[in-house]
Order: C-alpha cells, then sequence, then structure tokens
C-alpha cells in the first residue's frame, strides 16, 4: 500500500501479532540506486540469465548503456527481481535470433536491440507532463517496491463551500487535506488570494485512485497544489516535496527520507524539500544521489512555498 512516509508501510501489524514483533528485530532494506542496480546486473543477473540461456560469454555483450535503459524504462522496483527477469527476456531473444540465423556471435546489444526485444517502454518520467498549470503538485510517497512520486492535483469549481477527496485516501491523508485548506484559508492575504475565492468547493484528488494511499506526509503537497490553484502560480517541475504540516504552518519531519530522495532522482527531479528535522537522514542517502540533487530544508510552509512555487502568477482558477 503507497503512503507518504517510510514507517507507514507495513507498521500496521495483524492483530495478535505485536508482542510477537515487540521481541523481534525488525531489518528494512532500502531499495538500491539507479548505479547499483545496473552494476548488479553487469556482474551477477547477465551472467546467471546468459548461462540459463546456453550463451557463451563471447556470443552476446551488453554494455552498461543498455542495461541501464532497461532499469529505467522497464523495471520500477526497490529490488533487481524484475529486471533478472527482463535481462533473461533479452538474452532469449538474442539466442532465438543467434539460431535462427538472423545475426551472427557475437552480438552487441544497443538500445535498438533492447527496444526490438523488450517493446515500448514500460515506465515514462511524467513530471512535466503532469506539472502543465497551476494546481499540481509533486510529493513523494514510499510504497511496497520503494519510493514513488505521487501527483496531487486541486481543482475549484462553483457550489456548496467544502472539499472533496478523491483516489482512495486513508483517514490521515483525509486530516492532511483538510490542515491544508484551513492553513490556505487563514494565509489567503499573504498568499495572494482573493476572499471571494474561498467561497467555492474544492477538489483534491491522488491518482491513481485504484491504489489506497495513507500516511502522514503529504501536508506539505497538498498545501502547495492548493496555493498553487489559487494563486495562480504553477508549482516548478523540477521539485519534489514530503512532509506534514500543521494548522500554525510548521512542517513536521517524516519516515522513508532514503527511498523517497531515490524516487526523486528516478523520477528526473533535481530538487526536494524536506523537513528541516530529516536533515540529518540525508547521510543515509548514497553520496552520489546527494550530489546530483538540491535539498531544501523547511521548518515552515513558507519555506516551502518559496521554493515550489513559480514566481510569476498564471491565469487563476479563481
Amino acid at each position: 500500500m503507497p503512503a507518504l512516509a517510510g514507517h507507514d508501510v507495513g507498521a500496521a501489524a495483524p492483530a495478535g501479532f505485536g508482542p510477537l514483533l515487540d521481541r523481534l528485530e525488525v531489518i528494512r532494506l532500502d531499495g538500491y540506486t539507479e548505479d547499483e542496480k545496473v552494476a548488479i546486473a553487469s556482474d551477477h543477473l547477465l551472467v546467471r540469465q546468459r548461462d540459463r540461456t546456453g550463451l557463451r560469454a563471447d556470443d552476446v555483450t551488453v554494455d552498461d548503456d543498455a542495461l541501464r535503459l532497461v532499469v529505467t524504462d522497464y523495471t520500477r522496483e526497490a529490488g533487481v527481481r524484475n529486471l533478472e527477469r527482463e535481462i533473461g527476456k533479452l538474452l532469449r531473444k538474442v539466442a532465438a535470433r543467434l539460431v535462427g540465423g538472423e545475426v551472427q556471435a557475437p552480438v552487441t546489444v544497443d538500445e535498438a536491440v533492447v527496444r526490438d526485444a523488450l517493446g515500448r517502454s514500460k515506465f515514462f518520467n511524467e513530471v512535466a507532463d503532469r506539472i502543465n498549470g497551476p494546481g499540481v503538485a509533486t510529493g513523494l510517497a514510499v510504497t511496497g517496491s520503494g519510493g514513488d512520486v505521487l501527483f496531487i492535483e486541486a481543482s475549484v469549481m462553483d457550489g456548496e463551500p467544502g472539499l472533496t477527496l478523491t483516489g482512495q485516501l486513508g483517514d490521515v491523508m483525509k486530516e492532511s487535506a483538510q490542515i491544508a485548506l484551513s492553513y490556505v484559508q487563514a494565509h489567503a492575504d499573504e498568499l495572494g488570494i482573493a476572499p471571494d475565492a474561498l467561497k467555492r468547493r474544492f477538489h483534491l484528488h491522488v491518482p491513481a485512485g485504484a491504489v489506497p494511499k495513507d500516511g502522514p506526509s503529504a501536508g506539505v503537497t497538498m498545501t502547495t497544489a492548493l496555493a498553487s490553484l489559487l494563486s495562480g502560480r504553477a508549482v516548478r517541475s523540477n521539485v519534489g516535496m514530503t512532509g506534514e504540516v500543521t494548522l500554525q504552518g510548521r512542517v513536521l519531519p517524516i519516515g522513508g527520507v532514503k527511498q523517497k530522495v531515490l524516487a526523486a532522482q528516478r523520477a528526473g527531479l533535481t530538487e526536494v524539500i524536506l523537513p528541516a528535522r530529516n536533515g540529518p537522514d540525508l547521510d543515509d542517502v548514497p553520496e552520489a544521489t546527494r550530489d546530483a540533487l538540491s535539498f531544501h530544508l523547511a521548518d515552515d510552509v513558507r519555506d516551502v512555498l518559496t521554493v515550489a512555487l513559480e514566481p510569476e502568477a498564471l491565469p487563476s482558477a479563481a
């Protein structure tokens, strides 16, 4: 079940198992980075699948660029199980062509061979496409397969004032949405929002609706989506964020920092907003990932909005 805080996933034990878990040492394994997956594939998975396919070392060569393409465009997971399946599928296609005389050994697997063997990409970098106007913000989540990004969408319409929530949200995220709306309403003047704009009905949606979602770290993303919608300032498409927000605007710490940061890098984001109290957790993030991203540590939701929102206002939905 996707959650917006690392300690939420699997935290709730089945009834009666609490005392047992209390006596066990629980070891949580974080997901691999993209570079780590490529190295594992090159040193281990490729060799094993080549042997299983009946190919010799001098029959086929798969370089790191081809393996990276399989990692980024055909798998999305914390581990490497599906990566090994895709590599096996790729090598079986190569072996079939060798046997059929379509190609001659040695075969060099490049991007064209990968795409011909594995078909169209299964995963895409959709951040820039989704953040195409005010009212959409990119949150960082922890799921059962590691980290991921979630797009929180806000809209406003005529009707009885209130808040509609969709996307199979749990009770914690529903409360976060109410707090986000209350904060925006209380700070309308500061955000440049006309009072009449708050007398309408708001809708917050978190795709995909078929997947249940819960966890205490969606607050800043929901607040940013609403502030973006009503101020007419789009959220920067290269920024991802995580953190809970209070009615006073304080940004509270969350869990799963490493998984979320890795998800941000994998999605093509270049800047990440984290609660200030999560600063020490960045020590757990691989150095290469830390060097590739810019981090903003926020104590107050005003800090989040300053970084996340574009300075120029676009036509507001209000």
